[in-house]
């Protein structure tokens, strides 16, 4: 186990310690306080018995899902485009600058013929302040799940400047979906202080807890809703979206930031 990864899985148990409730109550509000979370929509700090509950906190209200494929979570694009090749592997750019290789990235969630037509990446990136669950972009069918051991890097943008296709290193999850008639792909990337990914899909996939091997599983029929909660990070993290080209056209652009159900694409 990588130093990052213990000190990841440490912090996480540390996060879900329920500390008397007055120090629990300063712990809180500490917290938001420092990284200027806005909980208008969301409890008081206080009436969350832990730092992870406060992590992994619900609306209090519902979700606004707009028209076409929306937003999975909140967070700050890093970069939007579309892959390019190089010997003959596709390729997407982490940050301005930086690449990472899509096929490593996906491992063994893919067949070759799915990217020959090329593929539409977006990175979206969860900060500490960030609500944490991730949603369905649209209507959606998952074929499968992956699972890729990992370190724990952080994936904010000093670390991607220094680590070269730093994404392929970390621990992730990737979803292969199919939507319409294309596939799509989602990878949760994990990174440090991210104790856990959930899967409310599937309670069998942990993430920096008990697996020392990578694992994948298949689904039949499994069919989830636009808007409809996938899981959460346990803190924040990544989440790279791809798509085979020509599917949609997407309306974001590097270093904008966008909320859960927020439209960031537009069918073609």
């Amino acid at each position: 186990m990588s130093f990052s990864n213990f000190t990841s899985r440490l912090f996480g148990v540390v996060a879900k310690f329920k500390f008397y409730k007055p120090l629990q109550k300063v712990i809180n509000e500490s917290y938001v306080s420092y990284f200027n979370i806005n909980l208008s929509d969301f409890k008081s700090a206080y009436e969350y018995e832990s730092l992870n509950a406060l992590f992994t906190r619900k609306f209090t209200k519902d979700i606004e899902f707009q028209d076409d494929f929306v937003a999975p979570s909140d967070g700050k694009i890093y970069q939007s485009g579309s892959s390019f090749l190089a010997n003959d592997e596709a390729f997407a750019f982490s940050i301005k600058g930086h690449t990472y290789s899509i096929e490593e990235l996906l491992r063994d969630n893919f067949e070759k013929n799915e990217l020959e037509k090329g593929l539409d990446y977006v990175n979206i990136y969860l900060s500490p302040s960030n609500y944490h669950r991730y949603h369905v972009p649209f209507d959606m069918q998952i074929l499968q799940a992956v699972y890729t051991r990992g370190s724990l890097f952080s994936v904010n943008e000093k670390y991607l400047k220094k680590i070269s296709n730093l994404y392929t290193k970390n621990e992730r999850v990737s979803l292969k979906c199919k939507c319409n008639n294309f596939i799509f792909w989602l990878v949760f990337v994990g990174a440090q202080n991210v104790g856990k990914m959930r899967f409310n899909f599937d309670e069998n996939i942990q993430t920096n807890a008990k697996n020392s091997h990578d694992f994948s599983y298949n689904y039949e029929n499994l069919y989830i809703k636009k808007g409809d909660e996938l899981g959460y990070f346990e803190l924040g993290s990544t989440i790279v979206l791809i798509v085979q080209k020509d599917y949609l056209k997407f309306n974001v652009k590097e270093n904008d930031n966008i909320k859960v159900g927020q439209k960031i694409a537009s069918f073609l």
